[in-house]
């Protein structure tokens, strides 16, 4: 997934691109991706064009009203309808990068961002529900045969209608809120040394600091509950039978995860984690 040609983007749709391949038998496979909007999409799309221009079968399952997912020559686009305005979603972007950059002490940070998180996703789990939904669209992804699904974790649809086609699944993020990806691996995340988000610690710490490391982690409970459980129950009445999330994202084959241990703090891995920080450099050279 790696390798030194300076573009690490395309080194990673290599990666996946041989993936493809063994799991179709041929040289070229069917990829089906379930994007998140925003710059998750912006990311991703990179990784995309790669795959296409190596002659891989890329189909895009996308809402009709969203920030940067739009129709494209270049990718076979799936679109569905959602329930809310292009001006809705501005707006509610708007207000979450606001919120997300806002001063503050902790505990006003974490209730502002419970609270944007709650509208937040709302509206990203009505559009799950619609794509799952719709019955024209899952028959004919149902008969278009697969052979993998990429996705960004950090909302688990992608992974729902995966379980749905029986696909396996490729993760391409950064993080997760609330750290899923350690529950969700079962990969170790001790307090002692990785840093939890807001507490500005490096991965030396004093006591004191540990103990408070262990007390951001507190707030999670309440944000990922109020983020996730929607979507634990929408699968569980979708595929019939009782899931949680972390027991969904537990399922993928391969985490692309967009960090390395230059700009973070070094923290335990598991042998299906795979670093690909510098996938939006392009063809800049990066240095060791």
């Amino acid at each position: 997934f790696l390798g030194g040609s300076g573009q690490p983007w395309a080194a990673m749709a290599l990666g996946l691109g041989l993936l493809l391949a063994l799991l179709a038998g041929t040289q070229a496979g069917k990829l089906l991706v379930v994007p998140v909007d925003g710059s998750h999409w912006l990311s991703m799309r990179e990784v995309l064009d790669s795959l296409q221009q190596k002659g891989h079968d890329v189909v895009v399952v996308a809402p009709e009203v969203s920030l940067y997912i739009k129709p494209s020559k270049n990718l076979v686009m799936k679109m569905y309808p959602v329930p809310f305005t292009q001006e809705e979603m501005d707006e509610d972007f708007q207000g979450f990068t606001k919120d997300l950059f806002a001063g503050g002490s902790f505990l006003t940070r974490v209730f502002r961002l419970y609270q944007r998180s709650k509208k937040n996703s709302a509206l990203f789990l009505a559009t799950c529900t619609h794509l799952l939904h719709n019955k024209d669209l899952l028959r004919e992804l149902e008969e278009s045969r697969f052979d993998a699904l990429l996705t960004d974790p950090i909302l688990p649809c992608g992974q729902i209608l995966a379980e749905h086609l029986s696909l396996p699944s490729v993760y391409f993020l950064q993080q997760m809120p609330c750290a899923l990806e350690y529950d969700a691996t079962q990969c170790p995340n001790p307090p002692s040394y990785v840093p939890r988000v807001f507490t500005d610690h490096t991965d030396h710490m004093t006591f004191l600091q540990r103990v408070r490391n262990v007390l951001y982690d507190l707030p999670n409970l309440f944000l990922c509950d109020a983020v996730f459980q929607p979507y634990a129950q929408l699968a569980s009445e979708f595929l019939g039978r009782a899931v949680t999330v972390p027991g969904l994202l537990s399922q993928a084959s391969i985490w692309l995860l967009k960090i390395d241990f230059v700009l973070h703090y070094p923290k335990p891995l598991m042998p299906n984690m795979v670093l690909v920080s510098g996938v939006n450099c392009a063809s800049k050279e990066l240095s060791q």
